[in-house]
């Protein structure tokens, strides 16, 4: 498990990571009052994505089955924007962000399946992006079930915590924008 957990860390860097690193699951800060951010719909998301709240699960048995994981890669990606005010430039690196994911999420899972006895569950940023429109929206099943990505908050990680466990920072500098991911592996039981 080290030997690919620690594959990814590099493959994640080239893909375009601006940092990356490997924590214990257990050092994972997780609250159950993040749900209420969810709740809020700030991101359009609630009850209209698969894997965002309240369709992805409780956020007890999310924060539970994120403690069935041993190791974590937590990987960043910085996105420099022309203000504060830089709308496109924050959906630009969002998109960038998501990109490297699902890159990173095939290449886990190609090698993962060479690592019998593994099993990961990769966390990003937001809501999945999988598709243009969730199929929750249109009525229609999930598209792409071994795509979906849920979200870091969605299981109830304080990101900024998340963060600092790992050694990065949370914001980047004036006029920057910053997301998180995480693959977390475990032993298959």
């Amino acid at each position: 498990m080290e030997e690919l957990m620690r594959a990814l860390l590099e493959e994640a860097l080239a893909l375009g990571a601006y940092r990356a690193e490997l924590v214990k699951v257990e050092d994972i800060s997780t609250d159950a009052s993040f749900r209420s951010l969810c709740a809020s719909n700030a991101c359009g998301n609630y009850g209209k994505n698969y894997m965002c709240p309240p369709d992805i699960g409780t956020i007890e048995e999310l924060m539970q089955e994120l403690r069935t994981y041993e190791t974590a890669l937590v990987y960043q990606t910085v996105g420099f924007l022309e203000d504060s005010y830089d709308f496109e430039g924050m959906m630009e690196a969002g998109n960038r962000h998501n990109e490297l994911a699902q890159k990173l999420r095939a290449s886990a899972q190609e090698r993962s399946v060479q690592e019998d006895g593994i099993e990961l569950l990769h966390l990003g940023a937001g809501g999945c992006r999988v598709c243009a429109t969730c199929g929750k929206r249109t009525g229609e099943p999930c598209r792409f079930p071994e795509k979906a990505i849920g979200s870091l908050e969605a299981y109830g990680v304080n990101v900024s915590l998340l963060a600092q466990t790992a050694g990065m920072r949370y914001i980047n500098g004036q006029d920057t924008v910053t997301y998180f991911g995480t693959i977390l592996c475990r032993t298959r039981r």
